[in-house]
């Protein structure tokens, strides 16, 4: 599926300039940003809503990847359609009618990801897969950035990738959590796609090394 795609995470950028975190993604040759949106109450966190994406699209053409770690997610995904997110990912554990949010993602034009926290089976997704664009597996417990993987979830990881294969999907893996230099190897021999980096990004003095090395070049 082609070279590993990072994702920075402004979850870790500073907040008081987004505008220069999104300049050192671009800089740094990363491929996409993430856009982790908390409501306080699926995680003990509150962040940013669509406004805030809107105000970046401007300025930014990066494919813009928005988390939702949100209870009842399809209240708000047109609002995350419309402010300028290119890829909308929700977790199965915060709605019901997962397949159908699935569907309005993609309705709205936009690729369609469903996420799992590290407690969820891989299994659970199962009847899901032909249905989404994206596939991204928490490997750490959601809120805040700075934590260590949990190297079980990639587990989780290899038996999606597993079934990938088997079954013909083109659906991207993507990994969350405690990915940094030392731990991106295991999680792209997992069969990982996208690589999500948060503090190990915004914490490098040369953040193109970093983006390179993750990639494994």
């Amino acid at each position: 599926m082609g070279k590993t795609i990072i994702a920075p995470s402004l979850l870790s950028a500073d907040y008081a300039d987004l505008g220069g975190a999104l300049a050192q993604i671009a800089d740094s040759g990363a491929d996409w940003v993430h856009l982790d949106v908390m409501d306080g109450q699926f995680v003990p966190n509150m962040n940013f809503g669509p406004k805030l994406v809107e105000d970046l699209r401007r300025r930014s053409t990066a494919f813009f990847d928005v988390h939702l770690m949100v209870l009842t997610p399809e209240r708000i995904v047109p609002a995350f359609a419309a402010a300028g997110a290119d890829a909308i990912t929700f977790h199965l554990e915060a709605t019901t009618h997962s397949h159908r949010l699935l569907q309005v993602i993609r309705g709205l034009g936009k690729k369609a990801g469903i996420s799992i926290v590290p407690s969820t089976p891989a299994g659970m997704l199962s009847e899901l897969l032909p249905y989404t664009d994206l596939v991204l597996v928490m490997t750490v417990n959601p809120g805040f950035g700075g934590q260590e993987l949990i190297p079980e979830c990639l587990e989780k990881v290899r038996s999606l990738a597993d079934e990938r294969q088997r079954r013909g999907l083109d659906f991207l893996l993507s990994v969350d959590g405690g990915i940094h230099a030392q731990t991106a190897p295991a999680a792209i021999a997992a069969g990982s796609n996208v690589l999500v980096a948060g503090s190990a990004f915004f914490s490098a003095p040369d953040k193109g090394a970093l983006v390179r090395q993750l990639r494994g070049n």
